[in-house]
């Protein structure tokens, strides 16, 4: 797809997978084709979950610095928006992902994996947001994802210190939800999404938006869009086959319709 980043599909699966040695930083090339390969894995009804990885030795170190250094206030001001929004078209895949990570997921790195729904972290990864050692904070979603994610507190921890936590730690926290040998990371990944990929795609994407959609209400709004989304699914053909198949004791044979 891109020079540096590519959507491979198979069996259901789709890998957004980041290619640029020594250690995939985002640069602007990165983030604009990780936007493409999100909008490709949306639309292709092939693709029934996701994984981003970034290979073997390293998921993704960060923003690329020498590109950003000599940039001026004005420069980042008309540029920061589409920075954020390339990783939220990530969080905004419609259908599960997951992040196999190794080796390190740092600044943009980490945020890119915060973008994810769920995080397989190797043993030996570090994880963390150092952007306050170059006297700036994440610019694309790490202070608001890591603090939903694992609490303002310690949110504020990782961001303020710019400190990296290893996997145990990640896992302790909520940063990971999987930790698995460096070897076994992206198949472990892949028995994480391997339950959905015959699954209702309607009610997956609902229960996706109303989860995600609902942090940023109050509770009464977030009932009210919770109750939409779901009186919304009594339209499919999957609602009614899972309600037969529960009448007649049988395994359910969803279509995604």
């Amino acid at each position: 797809m891109g020079e540096f980043v590519r959507l491979e599909t198979r069996d259901g699966i789709g890998t957004i997978r980041l290619e640029r040695p020594p250690m995939n930083a985002l640069n602007t090339q990165v983030q604009e084709e990780l936007r493409a390969a999100a909008t490709a894995a949306t639309a292709d009804s092939g693709v029934r979950a996701v994984i981003v990885y970034g290979g073997e030795k390293v998921f993704a170190a960060g923003a690329d610095i020498k590109e950003m250094a000599d940039m001026s206030y004005v420069d980042m001001a008309e540029r920061a928006a589409d920075l954020s929004s390339a990783l939220g078209a990530i969080a905004r895949i419609p259908k599960p992902v997951v992040a196999a990570i190794t080796g390190y997921a740092l600044g943009g790195g980490c945020e890119l994996a915060l973008a994810c729904d769920w995080r397989v972290v190797a043993e030996d990864a570090k994880l963390g947001q150092p952007e306050i050692k170059l006297g700036i904070i994440p610019g694309a979603g790490g202070t608001q994802r890591l603090a939903r994610l694992v609490g303002p507190a310690r949110a504020k921890d990782l961001i303020m210190s710019g400190r990296m936590v290893d996997a145990q730690e990640a896992l302790r926290i909520g940063l990971a939800d999987r930790v698995a040998p460096a070897a076994e990371v992206y198949d472990t990944a892949v028995a994480m999404v391997r339950p959905y990929l015959n699954g209702p795609v309607q009610a997956l994407r609902a229960a996706k938006l109303a989860v995600d959609g609902g942090l940023d209400m109050d509770l009464t709004s977030g009932l009210a869009w919770e109750s939409q989304l779901f009186a919304a699914l009594f339209a499919t053909d999957d609602r009614r086959e899972g309600m037969a198949a529960f009448v007649a004791k049988r395994k359910p044979d969803f279509t995604g319709r």
